[in-house]
C-alpha cells in the first residue's frame, strides 16, 4: 500500500495482468520514479479502497492519485503525468483545447478495451472473445505465410 507520508508526485497504478501495461512501466520505471511517481499494480490488496472504486471498476483503466488525494483516471492520468515530464508536456498543452479531452479519452478507452491483444496474442477468455471480441487475428507477414 502506498505510504502516504512519503512525497511524492504521485502514485501509478496499472494492471499488472496485462502485457502492453507491464511493457510501459517497465519501459518508463526510471523516468517515472526520478520525478517523484511511486508505481504500483491495480491489483494490490486495498487498491479499490484507496481510490474510492468499486471491485468491478478497478482494472478498467490506468489511475493516478496525486498526493493531494486527487484522482485521475485513464487519458486523464497520462495527461497529469505528461503535466511533470517536459518533453511530454506538449500533450498537456493539447489536452487544454476545446475538444482534445473527449479525444484523449477516447483513444484511451479503445486502446484499454483492446490491451490484452497486443503482440499477436489475446489474452482474453476465449468464450469471450468467440462471442463479443475486441481483438483481431494480427496479420501474418510475408515471410510468416505457409
Amino acid at each position: 500500500m502506498p505510504d502516504k507520508n512519503v512525497t511524492t508526485a504521485g502514485w501509478v497504478f496499472y494492471d499488472g495482468d496485462c502485457p502492453l501495461c507491464c511493457g510501459a512501466v517497465h519501459r518508463f520505471r526510471r523516468l517515472l520514479t526520478r520525478r517523484g511517481f511511486g508505481l504500483r499494480p491495480l491489483q494490490s490488496p486495498g487498491t479499490a479502497q484507496l481510490l474510492g472504486l468499486e471491485q468491478r471498476d478497478l482494472l478498467r483503466e490506468m489511475r493516478l492519485l496525486a498526493p493531494d488525494g486527487r484522482s485521475f483516471g485513464g487519458a486523464d492520468a497520462l495527461v497529469e503525468i505528461a503535466r511533470h515530464i517536459w518533453w511530454a508536456r506538449p500533450l498537456w498543452f493539447v489536452s487544454r483545447l476545446p475538444g482534445a479531452g473527449v479525444i484523449l479519452q477516447a483513444a484511451y478507452r479503445r486502446v484499454a478495451s483492446r490491451r490484452h491483444c497486443f503482440g499477436g496474442k489475446c489474452s482474453i477468455d476465449r468464450h469471450r472473445a468467440s462471442t463479443t471480441s475486441k481483438c483481431r487475428r494480427r496479420p501474418r507477414s510475408f515471410l510468416e505465410l505457409p
